[in-house]
């Protein structure tokens, strides 16, 4: 298989990246730092660009299989501009697979299922300019006919892979109060393979 990882360089892609080379699949990252990918691999491409580039998009999916993406909000609607424009190129490269890491804060509230968590007395964010991006992308996700899976993990301390970490679709494990960038990229790659929660937003923490 071969597959396309955005964010590589990031603090959860790089263990993802990791994990990837591990496999015998072919892995082609999008990075516009390449200087910051600490080793180079025999079933790794590299592609330099920005993801919002549309030649250099339409070059890094091509003859790709699946994505994940690990890409960070940045305050000018990265995430939902991405998604933007991906999604009409998966769909014309026949790239149904998708797993991408987004925030606890789009997951449904426990007080009022009704709303998203980031809206609701759960959370805790001063700002709410990273969730709001997120949530941009989720609906665009949800509109696709992409087998889309998004991680939505907690606080995210740097931190080992344990892989004793709970799961639960659309909403924040209860009481779930962290998550390492080892665990949510562990479990990351195992969904992308294992595609147990298609059209789902998957909370996890400990």
């Amino acid at each position: 298989m071969n597959i396309l990882l955005l964010g590589a360089t990031g603090r959860v892609g790089s263990i993802i990246l990791d994990l990837l080379l591990k496999t015998d699949h072919c892995i082609t990252v999008l990075v516009r730092e390449p200087n910051k990918l600490p080793f180079q691999r025999s079933n790794l491409k590299i592609i330099t660009g920005d993801v919002l580039n549309e030649k250099t998009r339409t070059n890094a999916l091509s003859g790709i299989d699946g994505v994940i993406s690990s890409l960070n909000t940045d305050g000018n609607d990265t995430l939902s501009k991405t998604a933007e424009r991906i999604i009409p190129l998966l769909v014309s490269n026949n790239i149904k697979r998708i797993v991408t890491i987004g925030t606890a804060g789009i997951l449904n509230s426990r007080v009022d299922p009704a709303i998203l968590r980031y809206k609701s007395a759960e959370s805790k964010r001063k700002s709410q300019t990273a969730a709001q991006d997120h949530e941009k992308a989720y609906y665009l996700f949800q509109k696709s006919n992409l087998n889309w899976t998004i991680i939505c993990p907690t606080y995210l301390p740097e931190g080992e892979i344990t892989k004793q970490y709970r799961i639960e679709e659309d909403f924040l494990p209860l009481n779930g109060q962290s998550i390492s960038t080892g665990d949510t990229a562990h479990f990351t790659v195992n969904e992308f393979f294992n595609c147990k929660h298609i059209g789902k937003r998957v909370g996890i923490s400990y």
